[in-house]
């Protein structure tokens, strides 16, 4: 039987009278990606916060790797890992003095080995040396997903994770995530704005309006049900209200 990995039940985030999340609930199963999609203020951002643990839920329940995040996110949090290039790392360390850090603080072994391998993974050698405030946004995001990456998390959650990145680099990136999905069994969830990314890469989509899940299902399906050629036209149907039975082709 397919195990479930992260288990989300009636999950609300109130912020007064803003319901930033409001009453989601979803499964996504061990070795699979899934996608949440939505515009800006949809609540991707705020969700992934709550699965991390960084924001604690109004109500609702949050299982990870069979743990519940709510009492017990620290048995959890070692399996884990987070990458976001919107999330900076100290500027006067060079890349490889912060990449160090986190791997001691994620009790990483043979951390020059591990960062020798995420180097060519991730060709971020060359500035390895170079201190992190002098990179280009590109580069940035290349080292966050190094960051996450260092303890061979078995659940990845990501946040926009090729955002800045030219074609090539993006593409190199994601052919990284996969195979480290495929040699590890990694389970991964992320959010993007990457219609192509989220057709290529992912199992699952969640549908982000307003808070609500207003749709769920397979890239593939998703695009089917609603007369599309592409995840970007699914998008923008779902983003701007249109159900897929009233879709015209």
């Amino acid at each position: 039987m397919t195990e479930t990995v992260i288990q989300v039940e009636n999950l609300y985030k109130h912020y007064g009278p803003i319901k930033a999340v409001d009453g989601i609930s979803f499964q996504v199963q061990r070795g699979s990606t899934c996608a949440l999609l939505g515009g800006n203020g949809a609540g991707k951002t705020t969700t992934i916060a709550m699965l991390l643990g960084l924001l604690l839920p109004s109500d609702g329940r949050i299982r990870i790797l069979g743990e519940d995040m709510l009492k017990h996110r620290y048995r959890v949090l070692p399996r884990m890992n987070f990458s976001s290039p919107y999330v900076d790392l100290p500027h006067r360390l060079t890349v490889a003095q912060n990449l160090g850090v986190y791997a001691r603080l994620y009790g990483v072994r043979k951390v020059r080995q591990r960062l020798a391998e995420l180097g060519r993974e991730l060709d971020i050698e060359a500035f390895f040396k170079r201190p992190y405030g002098k990179l280009s946004a590109g580069q940035k995001t290349r080292v966050a997903l190094a960051k996450a990456l260092l303890n061979k998390p078995e659940v990845l959650l990501l946040d926009e994770p090729t955002a800045s990145l030219d074609p090539d680099t993006a593409d190199r990136a994601r052919n990284t995530l996969k195979d480290y999905q495929t040699h590890s069994g990694a389970t991964l969830f992320m959010a993007s704005h990457n219609m192509s990314e989220v057709e290529r890469l992912c199992d699952q989509v969640i549908m982000l309006r307003s808070g609500r899940i207003v749709d769920t299902g397979p890239p593939h399906e998703l695009i089917r049900r609603y007369g599309r050629q592409d995840m970007e036209e699914v998008f923008l149907d779902i983003a701007r209200g249109i159900q897929s039975g009233e879709v015209t082709v």
